[in-house]
């Protein structure tokens, strides 16, 4: 049975620079680096960035992304930091609670966001979704 997120793996065409950005602009902490790869911490996640040079930026734009959590009390000044590092931002929030969503510099779609599954759910029940399904 699948207890919880166990690792992100993104792969990277720079290490140097991912890791730079990983852990001076995101707060990440680097635990480990090796010619082809790196594993940094933020709390209990673990993400493992690994060198794949012949990575291409995919062509077709999907919603596939790694959400991670920020507390509404420093939202504004975490997301002016990666605005004044004019990171790109890649969709305007629609949601509960407030989210900025850009991308790393290899083009992996990111996301901070303030809230949790229950704050989420709590509003879906209020204005659900179409077809939307409650599970007790």
């Amino acid at each position: 049975m699948l207890t919880g997120l166990n690792h992100l793996t993104l792969a990277v065409t720079d290490l140097a620079r991912s890791v730079d950005f990983y852990e001076s602009l995101l707060g990440f902490h680097l635990k480990a680096r090796w010619v082809a790869g790196a594993y940094l911490s933020l709390g209990d996640l673990w993400l493992c960035l690994s060198l794949d040079e012949s990575r291409a930026t995919p062509s077709h734009a999907d919603y596939t992304h790694f959400a991670f959590s920020v507390g509404q009390e420093t939202f504004e000044t975490f997301t002016a930091r990666l605005q004044a590092h004019e990171v790109i931002q890649w969709k305007r929030n629609s949601s509960e609670g407030d989210s900025f969503y850009f991308s790393d510099p290899d083009g992996h779609k990111l996301e901070v966001h303030v809230g949790s599954l229950a704050s989420r759910l709590e509003q879906c029940r209020l204005q659900p979704y179409e077809g939307m399904e409650f599970f007790d």
